[in-house]
């Protein structure tokens, strides 16, 4: 099952809305990792954040990794997502238990913490990837989200992310948007969106009420006369394959391949983000460290000829 990713632009092209329904995108990550209720409304959020973010990607094959390491008892979250929003992710500690917070909700901040850093690294096909970081705000990374945004490309921005977990800790429902204004943008239009986000407390509560991602958009563009720019059906979508694997274990130096082929009986590698497994035998290992050497030895000899 996919999610509903949906981009509105105002009339006068000052305003940028990207609306995402990510709950069959949570329930997978869910299903996957086994999340704890809190856990699920952290890895959650960033997975959407992550989508959202990826969809501001401008080619395809782009891809934005968004780490956050706040120093709480869940660990370090990343999730990485592609133009088209689609996501795949992780954290260290997929199963913790908090008592609520202050407001009677699942306590986000206190699993993931509030002192460290919200890293973005956008892969957009060149030498060197770009780079940004910002101090967490909060840890409810919404908020996170908004401030990186203001800290590292100066984009006035306001973002909103949801998760709602049921009794069985299954997922509900989820959701997120990401508001941008464009340099240009007029007082009227920042008025007018800071009175519209004043009734957007959450969405997830305006998801329960049956509102849809089309819906939430029209809420928070209300006055701004906004058209649908454009639209995606992004997924928890795991990329990793045997072969992919592979390429990784011929990355590793001569010395590991052959130490890994001599002590152990097989070689298993675990996706982090799917928990897929990949099984090589040692003689697959060897054949590596021969092609690696073989490889030397070529590229030696046509320096030396």
């Amino acid at each position: 099952m996919k999610g509903k990713l949906k981009r509105y632009l105002s009339q006068d092209g000052a305003v940028v809305c990207a609306v995402l329904d990510g709950t069959e995108m949570c329930r997978e990550m869910e299903r996957i990792h086994k999340t704890s209720a809190v856990c699920s409304a952290a890895l959650g959020r960033l997975s959407m954040a992550a989508s959202l973010i990826g969809y501001t990607l401008k080619n395809p094959g782009d891809t934005v990794t968004v780490r956050l390491d706040g120093g709480g008892p869940a660990g370090i979250l990343l999730a990485v997502a592609d133009d088209l929003g689609n996501v795949k992710s992780y954290i260290d500690h997929p199963i913790i238990e908090l008592p609520l917070n202050d407001k009677g909700k699942l306590d986000v901040a206190g699993a993931v913490g509030s002192s460290g850093t919200l890293f973005v690294i956008k892969d957009l096909g060149m030498k060197e990837p770009y780079s940004g970081q910002t101090a967490l705000v909060s840890g409810e990374i919404a908020e996170d989200v908004t401030q990186y945004f203001a800290d590292s490309e100066q984009v006035p921005s306001a973002c909103g992310l949801g998760v709602l977990v049921n009794p069985d800790l299954t997922v509900a429902c989820a959701g997120g948007y990401l508001v941008q204004l464009l340099p240009f943008a007029p007082e009227s239009d920042i008025a007018q969106l800071e009175e519209n986000l004043r009734d957007v407390t959450s969405v997830t509560a305006l998801m329960q009420a049956g509102m849809s991602a089309e819906d939430i958009a029209q809420k928070i563009m209300a006055g701004l006369h906004a058209e649908l720019l454009d639209e995606s059906e992004p997924a928890y979508a795991c990329d990793c394959s045997r072969e992919r694997t592979a390429r990784m274990l011929r990355s590793l130096d001569i010395p590991t391949l052959r130490e890994m082929a001599a002590e152990m009986p097989e070689i298993e590698v675990c996706c982090h983000f799917c928990t897929n497994k990949y099984v090589f035998t040692p003689a697959e290992i060897s054949a590596m460290a021969d092609e690696k050497e073989q490889q030397i030895i070529k590229n030696k000899n046509d320096i030396e000829n």
